[in-house]
């Protein structure tokens, strides 16, 4: 026997055992000589937070077409890139050291956190609060790499990125610039989303609805004639901001209204009544006021009437100190500094004693916007903000951007809708600008005028060969550091890039675009983009996007989309609900295969329960798979030049080819569930049938010429198996691979169809004729060795010439005496002795 094979196989440790051999033999290094390049866009790893199932399940998908794309010759650049920018970094770092950031303070280079933190946060400076961001992120993505390389994860390591890196900075401030220059990327004061817990910018793709309860109160309006007009809202501290009425122009109702003014109750100002084709007669009373601002409603009939503006509250969430134009400061003042919460119910007191409120609040329970990441209702405030044009108010980007939807191969094609809908739904140019602190710094300046105020017209640049910058600490072209902050000299920019405005850029990021343009011609477009059907608005649309806009092409050719992970009760996972199931148990108790096995039994695009029962199935496969590998390499090793010359033998082989046929057609469709599915199914019906059916004559129990002719056979179609379940098993098969073969089972070539003259209807008719043979002893409750005395095979002329050519198969496999066959309907009879 051959002294590689062990005396026992087991799947425990074989992922301790191969990866540091991978890594230490560059298994999975990228070629960039070779011709044919095949490149995946992978998403970055999150790794502020901690792992679960969801993450290996769906890197697990990636990972297993990108082995059989290797295994298939081509080259693949496959990277790993660590999302570390955002606020779920800066929130991880407060919480872990117990510091808040102040940007106002000066940097502190002996700065070091406490030990344990205490309850009340320590401010530091951005610099120093950045550093610590930089040195978790760090420590976190160590420990995350571990687990990627427990559960086989075969990336490129030394392509390793991260997302606010210097070279992923430098590259995505040169795209910044390069759309600033174009007019892609602009500036302006406008209402905009606003989260106030983070103080910061949100944009139209980090919304959610979540359901809140709310109230309705009737607000009496006062007409010129001393006409009532009643309004229903939801937001009545918004009065002070009202600056016009709508209703629909076809409402009878106010027709006598529009284009005349009504005084507002308590402050009394005059505001006009407009007709505008969104106002809905069936909500409320039909009529409805225009606030700066209370919804994205507002903003729309804002703009399009040209309203006047009278914000109220601040980006803290709280009402102003100061009364907007045209309000009476001492009605307005006890708003002042007051919260939502508080001002509704301040201002709900002065309409009842006014008498402007009719009845009481009648609560309700509605649909309010959310940053995604938040957990108060985003308000509407007026900022100044960085946009990216992204077709949302521009019809033709919008049309290439639909076009180049359609261009692109959605793996399952019904993902589409979610992106034309989003493309289509949009209704504002994408915001990048956020006021939070670790981020790609916006690369620009503002000079000051003889004032100290900034020209927010006049932004101020780096050179090319300056980048990467950081404007807060580096100074602009020609200017030097005591011109910070004076009147004439400049103000650096504040604000970061959003987390998409950089991750919107992986295939440039991972394809070093600008940084080494060799590499980026042999890579982009990318082969794939794999991702979750959650983030198509986000991250796929920014960078088809940001693609559109620099290179005018589509990022990729395929997309495979992810469907998400639920809990054992099929409820999808939620830190915030507590059912989230992490990895780390689960790679314990089943091993990287068996856990690989049940991620890549799932279809693309479809939501898949954990289901440990599955990972016990393909702990099982792998054992299988393993004790049958020990069983046929330990059998007599054929000759170069033998062929299988049996039925049988070239039965299974034809077999096989199908098998293998069905298998890469499902590969070449990226559907790895239906690859393993043809795969699996066909190595139980070896294992199970063709194993046991020529055991013995492998052995020599009809010669040596019918023993060499299974052995091919047994060898051949074991290579094949080995190879096709090295994607999805890569341990056990890399194990296997090692006993007989040189070299790495995944530097290996995927298998081809044996061009074999055989009757794939023999392996069946075998398998089931034997199959009867057990059953009968089964239920005789004797063992399988006991002798059969006769087995008698009734069946058509055609089906018993068939079997003739399998009959010795037969009988030595189910320890036969005398095999009697005869025509008619098709029947097993079975006699044991």
């Amino acid at each position: 026997m051959n002294e590689k094979i062990p005396h026992k196989a087991d799947v425990d440790g074989l992922a301790a055992k191969w990866v540091p051999v991978w890594e230490r033999e560059g298994v999975y290094r990228f070629d960039r000589a070779r011709p044919d390049v095949y490149s995946i866009d992978t998403p970055p790893l999150t790794a502020s937070g901690s792992l679960h199932i969801g993450h290996v399940f769906s890197y697990t998908h990636t990972d297993v077409l990108a082995r059989y794309q290797r295994m298939r010759g081509r080259s693949v650049f496959y990277p790993v890139g660590w999302d570390d920018n955002g606020l779920p970094t800066e929130r991880r770092v407060q919480n872990h050291f117990g510091v808040r950031c102040e940007p106002s303070l000066p940097y502190d280079p002996s700065f070091a956190p406490p030990e344990k933190p205490g309850k009340n946060a320590i401010p530091v400076s951005r610099r120093n609060f950045v550093e610590l961001c930089r040195q978790l992120t760090e420590t976190d993505e160590k420990v995350f790499e571990e687990v990627w390389r427990s559960i086989g994860l075969s990336v490129d390591w030394t392509l390793a990125y991260q997302t606010i890196d210097p070279a992923t900075t430098e590259i995505s401030q040169r795209a910044f610039l390069r759309n600033l220059a174009r007019g892609e990327a602009y500036q302006s004061e406008a209402p905009t989303l606003w989260d106030v817990t983070f103080r910061t910018a949100v944009a139209q793709a980090e919304l959610e609805d979540r359901e809140r309860p709310g109230a309705y109160h009737d607000l009496v309006f006062t007409a010129g004639d001393d006409a009532e007009v009643l309004i229903s809202t939801t937001r009545p501290e918004l009065l002070p901001a009202c600056v016009a009425l709508v209703a629909h122009p076809d409402d009878e109702r106010y027709q006598g209204l529009f284009g005349k003014t009504v005084r507002t109750p308590v402050f009394g100002v005059q505001v006009p009544v407009h007709a505008h084709h969104l106002a809905d007669p069936e909500k409320g009373t039909g009529i409805a006021m225009v606030c700066t601002f209370g919804d994205t409603t507002d903003v729309t009939w804002w703009r399009a009437l040209q309203l006047e503006t009278r914000p109220v509250l601040g980006r803290d969430g709280r009402f102003r100190a100061e009364p907007p134009q045209g309000v009476p400061a001492d009605k307005y003042a006890p708003l002042a500094g007051k919260t939502v919460h508080t001002g509704r119910q301040i201002l709900v007191d002065l309409l009842r004693e006014a008498g402007a409120l009719r009845g009481e609040p009648r609560p309700i329970t509605h649909p309010v916007k959310f940053y995604e990441k938040g957990d108060k209702p985003l308000e509407i405030v007026t900022s100044r903000q960085w946009y990216l044009r992204n077709g949302g108010r521009d019809d033709p980007l919008r049309a290439k951007l639909l076009e180049r939807g359609e261009e692109l191969n959605w793996v399952p094609p019904h993902m589409q809708v979610r992106y034309r809908g989003w493309v289509e739904g949009l209704t504002s140019d994408w915001l990048v600008s956020r006021q939070r602190f670790f981020g790609v710094p916006i690369p620009v300046w503002y000079p000051l005028d003889a004032d100290g105020e900034p020209d927010h017209d006049a932004v101020l640049t780096p050179e090319d060969a300056s980048l990467p910058v950081d404007p807060s600490t580096d100074v602009p072209p020609g200017r030097t550091e005591d011109q910070r902050g004076v009147p004439g000299g400049f103000a650096a920019e504040a604000d970061v890039m959003d987390t998409w405005a950089t991750s919107s850029l992986t295939p440039q990021i991972a394809g070093r675009w600008s940084l080494d343009d060799d590499l980026f011609r042999r890579v982009f477009p990318f082969s794939l983009r794999p991702q979750a059907h959650e983030i198509i608005r986000t991250w796929l649309f920014s960078t088809a996007v940001r693609a559109e806009l620099e290179e005018g092409v589509l990022p990729w050719r395929d997309a495979v989309i992810s469907g998400w992970v639920l809990d054992p009760d099929r409820k999808k996972m939620s830190k915030s609900v507590g059912n989230v199931v992490t990895p780390a148990d689960l790679l314990e108790r089943h091993g990287s295969d068996a856990v690989r096995y049940w991620a890549a039994s799932a279809r693309p695009g479809v939501d898949t329960a954990v289901d440990e029962g599955q990972m016990k199935v393909g702990r099982r496969l792998a054992t299988k798979l393993l004790n049958v590998s020990r069983f046929v390499l330990g059998l007599g090793i054929p000759e170069p030049e033998s062929v299988a010359t049996e039925p049988l033998d070239r039965s299974v082989l034809a077999a096989l080819a199908k098998v293998i046929e069905e298998a890469t057609a499902a590969f070449e469709a990226l559907d790895q569930a239906r690859a393993l599915q043809v795969t699996e199914t066909f190595f139980w019906t070896f294992c199970d049938d063709y194993v046991e059916l020529v055991k013995g004559r492998a052995y020599g129990d009809l010669g040596a010429e019918a023993a060499e002719s299974a052995q091919v056979a047994l060898r051949t179609v074991l290579s094949a198996l080995v190879r096709m379940f090295a994607p999805v098993l890569p341990f056990a098969t890399e194990e296997i691979w090692s006993w007989w073969q040189e070299g790495s089972v995944h530097q290996a070539s995927w298998p081809t169809a044996p061009e074999v003259d055989g009757d794939v209807a023999l392996l069946p008719l075998a398998g089931s004729v034997i199959a009867a043979v057990r059953r009968a002893k089964t239920d005789a409750k004797v063992s399988m060795r006991t002798a059969v005395e006769t087995l008698s095979v009734t069946a058509p002329a055609d089906v018993l010439e068939s079997f003739a050519e399998i009959a010795e198969d037969v009988r030595i496999a189910g320890v036969v005496n005398t095999v009697t066959t005869q025509e008619g309907e098709l029947s097993v009879a079975v006699t044991i002795s």
